[in-house]
C-alpha cells in the first residue's frame, strides 16, 4: 500500500517523490515503486540538465508553469523531492498517473 503514496499535502500544495531514470530512451511515467513515482528522461544527468528536463516535463504534465515546481531535495540523487504550489496532492496524483502508458 505504500507504494501508492508520492505525494504529501503541505499548506500551500504538495511535495512529489520522484525516482528519476536519466539518459532513458524515451521521457515516460513508468508507474510506481517503494513510495516514488518513477519517471524516466532522455536528458543525461549532466550539470543539472536531468533537474530541468523534470521540472519541464512536470510542468507540462500538470499544466503549470514551471516557477511552481521547486526540487527540494536529491539534487545530484535519483531520489527526488518536489514541491509543487496551488496543487493538491490528489490533484497532483490522478494527472501524473492518468498520464501512464
Amino acid at each position: 500500500m505504500t507504494d501508492l503514496i508520492f505525494t504529501t499535502e503541505t499548506p500551500d500544495g504538495c511535495t512529489l517523490n520522484i525516482r528519476l531514470h536519466p539518459g532513458a530512451r524515451k521521457n515516460a511515467i513508468n508507474g510506481l515503486h517503494a513510495g516514488a513515482l518513477k519517471i524516466s528522461l532522455t536528458t543525461p544527468p549532466v550539470d543539472g540538465r536531468a533537474n530541468e528536463a523534470l521540472i519541464d516535463l512536470l510542468s507540462d504534465r500538470l499544466n503549470i508553469p514551471k516557477a511552481r515546481i521547486t526540487l527540494i531535495a536529491g539534487h545530484t540523487n535519483r531520489l527526488k523531492t518536489l514541491h509543487i504550489t496551488t496543487l493538491t496532492a490528489p490533484q497532483v496524483e490522478a494527472t501524473l498517473l492518468s498520464d501512464e502508458a
